[in-house]
């Protein structure tokens, strides 16, 4: 049971870590105050193997539409991803990736919405930074560098998500022998290092909570590693950079009550002075942050 005395323990630990702020900066023409104010990234699947259902858009029309509604229900940033990262999932070759997303970005920016594409693909990198996408959601290793240069080439900004692997598709298993923070600064503090060495200034850094892995699918066991890192994410802020959470749902606790599990969740990435909140249920975390806001 997560108390009062676990959350007191944790700061009482980390207190300088506590204070730590990160850096703030504009994409496409908006200022992001971190510091201040958490900002929130909806979420739009282009793909039918994504589970969740209520972001699956099987058309353009369909994306363009539940992009504008998100930004509407209180997005900061539009996020598009065309292959789900769900072990099964169908492969989907850099024509068919772009076939999907090209459309939905331009008239997205023509809107001029923010819009971050979820790829660790270059093809599909390139066509979408061309097209205007202004943020990389990278969820893979392979190639950083050529990614990290058409990055910056764009003036764009780069989600680095946490991935044991070369790609989130192609992962091993998660080590959970020890705390996992350590671990994650190290490889972020490589690949924040290896960005601005090619050129990216804006930088979003995320755990990958998200993602499958075999050793994680036992509930219990990914679930309190979900907690602990949420709570924990702060202690990442040391490295100066604004910290991104996909919001996990948990469903066999909440089961038919599965869209209340990242409203849930929030609540402790908000603790843990998460900085980006990626999410299928914007208008519950804009709520839940709203709400926090207050005390």
């Amino acid at each position: 049971m997560l108390t009062l005395e676990h959350l007191a323990e944790l700061l009482k630990k980390n207190g300088a870590a506590a204070a730590a702020r990160v850096k703030e900066f504009s994409i496409g023409g908006r200022l992001f105050a971190f510091n201040s104010c958490p900002a929130i990234m909806g979420v739009v699947n282009l793909s039918a193997d994504s589970w969740y259902r209520e972001s699956v858009c099987l058309t353009a029309e369909s994306a363009i539409q539940r992009g504008r509604v998100l930004v509407a229900q209180g997005a900061d940033i539009v996020d598009i991803g065309a292959e789900s990262t769900l072990a099964n999932a169908a492969r989907v070759d850099d024509a068919g990736q772009n076939s999907k997303l090209l459309p939905v970005i331009k008239t997205l920016r023509a809107a001029n919405l923010l819009v971050s594409v979820e790829t660790y693909q270059p093809a599909v990198t390139r066509a979408c930074l061309e097209v205007g996408a202004n943020i990389l959601n990278l969820t893979g290793t392979d190639g950083s560098d050529e990614l990290f240069r058409m990055v910056a080439a764009h003036d764009a900004a780069v989600i680095i998500c946490y991935v044991q692997g070369k790609n989130v598709r192609e992962v091993g298993d998660f080590d959970l022998s020890a705390d996992p923070i350590p671990m994650m600064h190290d490889y972020f503090s490589r690949q924040i290092e290896l960005a601005q060495r090619n050129g990216v200034e804006r930088i979003v850094i995320d755990p990958g909570l998200g993602f499958y892995y075999r050793n994680l699918q036992d509930s219990a066991v990914r679930v309190r590693h979900q907690m602990k890192v949420f709570l924990n994410s702060f202690r990442l802020r040391t490295l100066g950079f604004p910290i991104c959470h996909a919001l996990p749902h948990a469903f066999e606790y909440f089961g038919d009550e599965v869209r209340s599990a990242e409203p849930f969740f929030a609540v402790l990435a908000a603790l843990g002075k998460t900085d980006l909140f990626r999410t299928h249920e914007v208008p519950r975390i804009k709520a839940v942050l709203d709400t926090m806001k207050i005390f």
